[in-house]
């Protein structure tokens, strides 16, 4: 491969960050190359540069950055001199790429196969007819459900991991040359994770199509990389195929990256049977319905009949896949959505009975972390005024003690106090994630729901945060209902999983006994589909 002509290559590329930031440059003197038919998987943590060296190489760098020095070629053409049309008629035909965060990325006003086929108008591939059978050739695809209903969505519409799916059609609508996947599977479930993985093989195979792949979850560097390299704040530290680099890694930080890969826990964590309960659903129901008009109505049932307690100082797994109801649940439990029916006992109280006056004093009792750190960070505010505005607000601190459970908590969660002064553009998306765990903190909740609170994360920071939760939870004996996708998260953390498959509970118990003996075939298949799943 050595003697081969690259056809893409980073070549002593640095990229400078603006004046008072920790460092001087997000990426320094980096170079790479990455050939035909090649997956090469680049790894780092929060802010190592891998996104900037992503967006730097598409001319989608934001004005703060600035590239100093260095090439970017494709086909041995350097994009960095390019203009911006010439940039243009390459983006999408000649090199893609698929954002990490799908939310930001889709336009929330236009349908979902508007903004796919205007992929292919941009770009004059086809008539009207052959663009609409390409739009729903894509969306079967990526594995999205009825196609020709799916089309007409908006984004807001869809859950997290069918927005990632709709962007990675959208990448792929031209059968690029090479493909950046910024993080592509990180919003995903474990059984579409593995069916995208085998979707960007196959296309590439058949295209002997190039892929620059960026993911913080070494399990799937495991099932798709060909080579590797690792960043660390902004420079390269280690290189290698990816078996060696994943088994005997030369460099310390790759060697603690790789001890920080979540497994499957072997023994269940124990919690006393005299623990109060917190919470009792009883038969909890919520359905979507749409109206009709042009098109047919649909309904979906996201709830049906879900029932589940939880003690003080207890962790509840909700596991499952896209779209089985996860984040509704989180989402009716906090009253951030009205359930259709059904009973929630939160500390002896019905609270879908309470008018929202009558809840309002309880909110800060029950707290979220949500999703999506980009969409749930007021992008206008500070980082003081995120975590201070909820407390000011309630009262019963002075602004001394708000300032000061500020800083504490940014402590905890990995930050530096410093960052106050600082807006959410300024962080990446895994800083953004443990911004949202502190805001949530700062109200000392009785119970905390997590929805996906640490996919965005690399695995390391990922590792902090899990210990931050246990370490805190054995302090408040807060409740958690922790939502993920990630069942060898969920192990790492819960005392108790559930097993969500189309609105239902098909499987409770602990993680071992969920997780070792399935017994219920939905669960037996999310089980088989954990990347890496062989070296646990």
């Amino acid at each position: 491969m050595e003697n081969c002509t690259p056809v893409f290559a980073v070549n002593d590329l640095t990229v400078a960050l603006p004046k008072g930031m920790d460092r001087l440059n997000a990426v320094e003197n980096l170079s790479f190359s990455l050939y035909a038919g090649e997956i090469l998987c680049i790894i780092g943590e929060s802010g190592s540069g891998k996104s900037v060296t992503a967006h730097a190489a598409m001319g989608l760098l934001p004005a703060a950055l600035r590239i100093q020095s260095g090439t970017i070629t494709l086909h041995g053409n350097d994009l960095l001199q390019m203009t911006p049309e010439q940039l243009r008629q390459r983006q999408g035909k000649s090199l893609a790429i698929i954002f990490q965060d799908p939310l930001s990325a889709l336009n929330p006003l236009m349908t979902v196969g508007a903004q796919i086929r205007e992929v292919l108008q941009a770009h004059n591939v086809g008539d009207s007819a052959s663009q609409s059978d390409k739009v729903l050739s894509l969306l079967e695809e990526v594995g999205l459900p009825e196609p020709r209903q799916m089309q007409h969505q908006y984004p807001f519409r869809l859950s997290g991991g069918q927005r990632q799916r709709v962007m990675i059609a959208m990448a792929l609508a031209l059968d690029p040359d090479v493909l950046i996947a910024d993080e592509p599977t990180t919003a995903l479930d474990v059984t579409t994770q593995a069916q995208i993985l085998q979707l960007i093989r196959r296309l590439q195979q058949r295209k002997n199509m190039s892929v620059l792949f960026i993911t913080h979850d070494f399990g799937v560097v495991e099932e798709i990389a060909d080579r590797v390299i690792v960043m660390e704040r902004g420079h390269m530290v280690e290189s290698g195929v990816a078996e060696q680099v994943l088994h005997q890694p030369r460099h310390p930080y790759a060697r603690k990256l790789v001890a920080a890969v979540p497994r499957l826990r072997q023994e269940a964590q124990c919690l006393p049977e005299s623990a109060p309960e917190v919470l009792r659903v009883t038969n909890l129901c919520k359905t979507y319905r749409s109206k009709g008009g042009w098109r047919a109505a649909r309904k979906v049932q996201a709830l049906n009949q879900v029932s589940f307690s939880l003690k003080k100082g207890e962790t509840l797994g909700i596991v499952g896949e896209s779209g089985s109801g996860k984040s509704s649940l989180g989402r009716v439990l906090l009253r951030l959505l009205p359930a259709d029916s059904g009973e929630v006992l939160f500390d002896g109280r019905d609270i879908l009975q309470l008018s929202e006056q009558a809840f309002r004093p309880l909110r800060r009792w029950v707290q979220m972390v949500f999703q999506d750190p980009f969409a749930s960070l007021n992008p206008r505010h500070t980082i003081e005024t995120i975590l201070t505005a909820g407390p000011r607000a309630l009262g019963g601190m002075s602004a001394e003690e708000i300032q000061r459970k500020a800083r504490q908590l940014l402590r905890l969660v990995g930050l530096e106090p410093g960052v106050l002064d600082r807006y959410p553009h300024e962080f990446s998306g895994g800083q953004r994630q443990r911004i949202g765990i502190a805001r949530a903190l700062m109200f000392d909740p009785l119970l905390l729901v997590a929805d996906e609170s640490v996919s965005a994360l690399d695995v390391s920071v990922q590792a902090q945060v899990l210990t931050l939760l246990q370490e805190i939870q054995a302090k408040t004996q807060v409740a958690m209902i922790f939502i993920t996708h990630d069942l060898r998260v969920a192990s790492q953390i819960c005392h108790q999983v559930a097993v969500l498959y189309q609105g239902q509970i098909v499987e409770q118990g602990t993680p071992q006994q969920v997780f070792r003996q399935p017994q219920h075939s939905y669960t037996a298949k999310l089980v088989a589909a954990i990347p890496g799943h062989a070296g646990d």
